[in-house]
């Protein structure tokens, strides 16, 4: 007997690649495509690389408001997160203070950690009741020796969204540089860098319906100067990130930015509306609460904590993909740590679940997840009488 494939609310964990984007990418693909080496000027095939690897930075670079030479070729936004504040801080002769917060991404959090083991003092904010970084209390947290920043725009678990223009412009005006994690943002958030007081941000492929293994980080004119390449090996992407460029990947996010809509379109619509009956549904059930600020926030991701007796969140796996964890914690089986930031028990954080839509969600599954929830959480207390 055949099980049907259980219906995919995980987007925000990674996105399948929009069969647009694939075509793009199978033309940097095979003998008769464009397979050269984008280094490789001095023949034709190399600089016909070149030419889409360049067409796919200037396609980033317009959805982000930056301009084309400031955006910088990486693995993804782990890479591109590693690369902003390891090679900041290298800048500095002597460790400074850095501050952060504690819903940052594990590939924040885990670079900050390396470098206050050298030397660097680090500020951890603490969200407010509803799961947000003030700009408030950033500004408390700022220091004569406070080099740099880092938040994300827009938090992977909660869908909670950081006022990262606000912030920036407070920290610029205390002399400091920000970096965002905006892995999440793009397609849902407006970035404009050209009037965004940002200096460094992230930015991954697979998030937004392109490619995994390809990313960027974009390196303000404040930034530029400082910043310390962390892979060495021929003086790619003007010194900073050396390596081969991966054409096919890289035309497949320049293609998936181009096609990655805004706040206020049709599509952006379309899912606010799946979102709202999604959470309306969801939120009518008995023992089933909102995580993290019902207003400031995309309406893609839902994280809800489910405390109607007798429901285990193994019980959906069959007919619904959705997380009970991001995926940087799934490997240690850890409860979220951003739900233990909120204040909620290791209980309470462990029967919370993510659920998160995309550009492939159709209103019948919206409905079939309601269903679905309705069934078990029905069939659970049941089964305690």
């Amino acid at each position: 007997m055949t099980h049907a494939t259980p219906l995919y609310f995980d987007y925000a964990a990674t996105t399948p690649v929009d069969d647009r984007v694939i075509e793009a990418m199978l033309g940097c693909l095979g003998r008769a495509a464009t397979f050269g080496n984008p280094a490789s000027s001095g023949h034709f095939h190399g600089q016909a690389a070149r030419q889409v690897v360049d067409h796919a930075r200037r396609q980033v670079a317009e959805r982000i408001g930056a301009h084309p030479d400031d955006v910088v070729w990486t693995s993804g936004a782990t890479e591109s997160n590693n690369l902003a504040l390891k090679g900041i801080a290298q800048a500095f002769e002597q460790p400074g203070h850095l501050v952060t917060s504690q819903l940052e991404h594990k590939a924040v959090l885990d670079t900050v950690a390396e470098l206050e083991r050298q030397g660097w003092a680090v500020t951890r904010l603490a969200p407010d009741a509803n799961g947000l970084i003030q700009p408030e209390t950033v500004r408390a947290a700022l220091r004569t020796d406070t080099r740099l920043v880092s938040l994300m725009a827009v938090n992977n678990e909660l869908g909670t969204l950081t006022d990262f223009a606000a912030i920036g412009a407070l920290v610029r005006a205390h002399g400091a540089l920000l970096h965002v994690d905006a892995a999440q943002a793009v397609g849902k958030v407006r970035i404009d860098l050209a009037a965004q007081a940002v200096d460094l941000m992230s930015f991954s492929a697979h998030k937004v319906y392109g490619p995994k293994g390809i990313g960027a980080l974009y390196v303000g004119p404040r930034a530029r100067n400082g910043l310390r390449a962390q892979m060495h090996g021929g003086g790619h992407e003007r010194g900073l990130r050396s390596g081969t460029l991966a054409t096919h990947q890289i035309v497949g996010m320049g293609s998936a930015f181009e096609l990655a809509g805004q706040p206020g379109d049709a599509e952006h619509q379309r899912l606010e509306q799946l979102a709202r009956r999604l959470r309306d549904g969801l939120l009518a059930l008995p023992g089933v609460s909102l995580n993290g600020c019902a207003a400031q926030r995309i309406p893609h991701t839902l994280n809800l904590r489910i405390e109607a007796s007798g429901f285990n969140s193994r019980l959906l796996a069959s007919e619904l993909a959705l997380s009970t964890t991001s995926a940087c914690n799934s490997a240690s089986n850890a409860a979220s740590h951003v739900l233990l930031a909120l204040g909620l028990s290791e209980q309470q954080a462990r029967n919370s679940v993510r659920l998160s839509i995309g550009r492939y969600t159709s209103e019948a599954e919206v409905e079939k997840a309601i269903e679905v929830f309705t069934r078990v959480i029905g069939a659970a207390a049941a089964a305690l009488w």
